[in-house]
């Protein structure tokens, strides 16, 4: 079984795979290929598709430096390449950030078959999520659960411009300034605005931002 390893920590690396060699998954005789990169996971996996010697999973860290020139800029970038060029493989994401949306976003738009939390991560609870996902299953770790239990306690936030307002806001951007971004018009940015200060039970702009920071939104 061949595992693709992307994580810019060595040592990380390194303790994924010593824990993927111990049983019951080190009996399937896993053979490791790395990356600590962007652009190591890019040339790895055009390599290995010249050659036709496909992975079968992927564990792949989300906060990756990027390849600018191929316009890779995180791991989630290189799931997606390998969703398009290796339909079969299994991916697990890994990721530090333990943001509601962030974390939402990585489920919603990348579909990982796993989903990991750093500080979730145990050898015993990797293996678990390996095992897992080749047996045709999801792995959420419990603050990937936790995350997205949150996120359906205030529906409104399932929205895709909904999230991308909100982050947008709380990294200093202007109302108007939206209007080029996520591509909605000044109004119905502000019609949505409402909405979520309503749900979050606040009545200015700052006072939205804030509360979906204590919150753990953003």
């Amino acid at each position: 079984m061949n595992i693709f390893l992307v994580d810019d920590h060595p040592m990380t690396i390194e303790g994924y795979r010593n824990a993927l060699l111990e049983a019951p998954f080190g009996l399937r005789n896993p053979i490791f290929t790395k990356a600590s990169n962007c652009e190591e996971a890019y040339t790895t996996l055009l390599r290995r598709l010249s050659l036709n010697e496909l992975f079968d999973v992927a564990i792949i860290d989300k906060g990756l430096l990027a390849y600018n020139v191929k316009s890779i800029l995180s791991g989630s970038d290189i799931a997606f390449l390998i969703r398009e060029k290796m339909p079969n493989c299994k991916i697990i994401m890994i990721t530090a950030h333990t943001e509601v949306i962030i974390v939402y976003d990585i489920v919603k738009k990348v579909r990982p078959e796993g989903l990991i939390i750093k500080n979730d991560i145990t050898p015993e609870k990797l293996q678990q999520a390996v095992m897992a996902i080749i047996g045709g299953e999801q792995y959420y770790s419990s603050m990937v659960k936790k995350c997205i239990n949150e996120i359906w306690k205030k529906e409104l936030m399932i929205e895709d411009y909904n999230r991308q307002i909100l982050l947008y806001l709380s990294k200093g951007y202007k109302i108007k300034e939206l209007e080029s971004i996520i591509h909605l018009t000044t109004s119905t940015i502000q019609k949505r605005i409402i909405r979520m200060k309503k749900v979050f039970d606040v009545t200015d702009d700052t006072g939205l931002v804030k509360e979906a920071m204590k919150q753990g939104f953003i």
